[in-house]
């Protein structure tokens, strides 16, 4: 089995990443299933990595869609994809809309970093956070000319931000 991510010239291909949404999908949905949480799945493709959201009005979802719990399925889920597919995956997971509330609160935690900066800090740290919500920060960063770099290992990976 290929638990190695891939580099551009073996990239997954649409239907690579379609076929992951679908095994995500009917993972989440045994999850759900055992669970006994009505929520509808809803597979996508963005930039170039499978996109699965999970939503629904009955209020049982909330209890999965906490920030930590989200992650730890998205782990969950990208095994079952990979035990299933024998390739690595990238799949991004969203509960409830927790993906647009963390990018809210992850830009907010870069205009207290841009604070920092005009009141004359030569960088700002932000706390430890996973790969995902690293690039969300570089983006939004870039976003608003600033340069940010991670610094740290595992756990401790953090993101630093400083003026251009």
């Amino acid at each position: 089995m290929n638990t190695q991510p891939a580099t551009a010239a073996d990239a997954p291909t649409e239907a690579d990443l379609e076929r992951e949404g679908d095994v995500a999908a009917d993972f989440l949905e045994g999850l759900l299933d055992i669970a006994d949480i009505d929520g509808d799945l809803t597979l996508d493709v963005r930039q170039g990595r499978a996109y699965v959201s999970v939503e629904s009005d009955d209020a049982s979802l909330r209890v999965i869609s906490h920030p930590d719990t989200v992650q730890a399925l998205q782990e969950l889920t990208r095994l079952a994809v990979q035990s299933e597919t024998g390739a690595f995956s990238r799949l991004i997971l969203d509960i409830g809309g927790s993906r647009d509330i963390r990018r809210r609160q992850l830009e907010t935690l870069v205009d207290a970093a841009v604070a920092k900066l005009e009141e004359g800090a030569t960088q700002a740290s932000l706390p430890s956070m996973s790969s995902y919500e690293r690039k969300l920060v570089h983006d939004i960063a870039a976003d608003r000319g600033l340069v940010s770099e991670s610094y740290g290992e595992g756990p401790d990976r953090h993101t630093v931000i400083r003026r251009g």
